[in-house]
């Protein structure tokens, strides 16, 4: 493989390779939100 077509290869896959891993650790760190409580709104009715 010759330098040229080298440098090509990192330049298209280095970038995608970094967008994948940010994005994936965002997922990762990313708090899940918080449910709302199904049974508050039922509190009052008679079961």
């Amino acid at each position: 493989m010759s330098a040229r077509a080298f440098m090509m290869l990192l330049s298209a896959e280095l970038p995608i390779a970094f967008f994948t891993v940010y994005f994936f650790w965002k997922v990762v760190k990313t708090p899940p939100k918080a449910e709302p409580d199904s049974y508050a709104a039922n509190d009052d009715v008679p079961r």
